[in-house]
């Protein structure tokens, strides 16, 4: 009865925030105000009530700090958590002798279940581990986001943006080999991710206290973050490019939004039921066919343009260390890179291993070896075939165009039809992106609730309510707020992988020896 009470709580103090519904009190000559309906005030009162709240999350976690100056005298800063994850990214590859640059052999015959067996502990495969973690970082943010990137820091932010991608490949070696190490399997169920090796791992050096304590904000982040940024903002985003290709906000979509978010909230529900072996099996079917698509679209885009490839690597080259964009010099541009990166692969954010922590393995370090994989497929190629596009079509620097209308708008130049394969696309990074975060935010919600079949049902019913939510209403305030919660949680598990950086050596060795020894046979 205490776990319902608390979890009744959580869901009042959560649903109070992204909601913030209470409706003003009204005079009579307010009534025809009051008679627009209560979806159609929702989105100013939740901007009016949650907007401190939310001010206050983003200002403390994107704090910026002054780096440099550009050349009116101005400061250009980047805000601390980017240079938290940036330089824990070019440590860890230290530390591990650019291993991330030096494994991918490895990491494909690992990833084809070359060193593990099918009796070995864990839910699923190593790509289905694979696939499940890609889903929840190939989404929108490839899409638009790399857009805003390059239009605020001009071609040279694709170069720091695929640095930062190469090097972030390290720190999702070290937390997701961790993430197996510290895991926990009950009735054939696993638990893995920061809040396991927070609490275990530094347990062990004596921080017990301290231990318990982080995993415990991390978890508070990450079922925020869940329902946020990993929930509402994908169904609201994937809602508004149907409609936009489907005849605007005349059509049936767009005055029944909540329609939408029914639909996708029932697809949803039926996947996430199943656990991480659903979750995983959709996944490891949607992520080759949505990046396919995508990647399929670019490839045509680069090939028609294919005279103008050699010039755009120029600008880019160019770009990235004799910078002319309004990004501020060449600290700006590469603050603009380094944002991008982060903001896509989510290395450092302790959110994959929550995924990875559920594969088939008797080594940690062969879930890490493949982990690496996953900046590269998405940093490296999609975010990368996305500036090529852009950078080609010269639509960065058109007035009037941002975020994804330039993505879009510079594929529409060689491909007419390309808004649909657009609105395709984003509906599946949306859904794909849900899925996973749904099992990310229950494992966290566990944490707290106990690993009962109620707290599993009351989570996924909380996340689906969810999905109707952000799909009818615009929530910008919740979004800032859900971001902030998110980038947060590498707060603790950053500190957890400098930390532990000698446990994952220890297991990378072990793994090396089974490997040369399967090898050898």
């Amino acid at each position: 009865m205490r776990k319902l009470f608390c979890q009744l709580g959580l869901f009042f103090v959560l649903s109070s925030a992204f909601l913030a519904a209470e409706e003003p009190s009204v005079s009579p000559s307010d009534e025809t105000k009051k008679e627009k309906g209560f979806f159609d005030k929702l989105d100013e009162n939740m901007d009016s009530s949650f907007k401190p709240v939310s001010k206050f999350v983003d200002d403390t976690v994107f704090y910026s700090i002054p780096v440099a100056k550009n050349d009116k005298g101005e400061d250009i800063k980047m805000p601390w958590v980017l240079a938290w994850l940036a330089i824990a990214a070019v440590v860890i590859t230290v530390y591990f002798k650019f291993l991330n640059f030096r494994s991918w052999r490895l990491a494909f015959r690992t990833v084809r279940g070359r060193y593990s067996k099918t009796t070995d502990p864990g839910e699923i495969t190593h790509f289905q581990a694979l696939s499940a973690a890609v889903s929840g970082t190939v989404g929108l943010g490839n899409i638009a986001g790399v857009a805003v990137a390059v239009s605020l820091g001009g071609p040279g932010a694709t170069f720091w943006m695929i640095l930062m991608g190469l090097f972030g490949m390290a720190s999702k070696f070290c937390e997701c080999t961790l993430g197996v190490k510290y895991r926990t399997i009950e009735n054939g169920k696993v638990y893995g991710g920061p809040m396991q090796y927070l609490t275990k791992g530094l347990g062990e050096m004596g921080l017990k206290p301290l231990g318990v304590l982080l995993a415990a904000f991390f978890a508070l982040m990450c079922i925020g973050g869940s329902f946020g940024g990993g929930n509402m903002y994908q169904a609201n985003q994937a809602c508004s490019q149907l409609v936009a290709v489907s005849g605007g906000d005349d059509s049936f979509f767009g005055e029944n939004r909540w329609m939408f978010g029914v639909i996708l909230a029932i697809i949803v529900g039926l996947v996430i039921i199943g656990g991480i072996k659903s979750i995983a099996t959709t996944t490891a079917a949607i992520v080759p066919l949505m990046c396919g698509i995508y990647m399929a679209a670019g490839l045509v885009v680069i090939l028609t343009n294919i005279g103008q490839l050699g010039e755009a690597f120029g600008l880019i080259i160019k770009g990235a260390f004799a910078p002319t964009a309004v990004g501020g010099g060449i600290v700006g541009v590469l603050i603009q890179g380094i944002k991008r990166a982060a903001f896509s692969n989510e290395a450092g954010i302790g959110s994959a291993p929550i995924a990875h922590s559920a594969v088939k393995t008797k080594y940690a370090a062969s879930e890490g070896i493949v982990a690496l994989l996953e900046p590269f497929l998405d940093t490296v190629l999609v975010c990368t075939t996305t500036a090529l596009v852009i950078v080609m079509a010269g639509t960065y620097n058109q007035p009037g165009l941002e975020g994804v209308e330039v993505t879009s708008k510079a594929f529409e130049m060689s491909i007419s039809w390309f808004p649909y394969i657009l609105a395709v696309a984003v509906i599946l990074f949306a859904f794909s992106t849900m899925v996973s975060w749904s099992y990310y935010g229950l494992q966290a919600w566990t944490h707290f609730f106990g690993r009962s079949k109620q707290a599993e049902i009351s989570y996924k019913l909380i996340f689906c309510g969810f999905i109707v939510l952000g799909s009818a209403v615009s929530a910008k305030s919740v979004i800032n707020f859900s971001d902030g919660m998110i980038f947060a949680m590498s707060i603790p598990n950053v500190l957890a992988m400098y930390l532990l950086m000698p446990k994952v050596k220890e297991e990378y060795r072990r793994f090396i020896d089974h490997t040369e020894r399967v090898d050898s046979e």
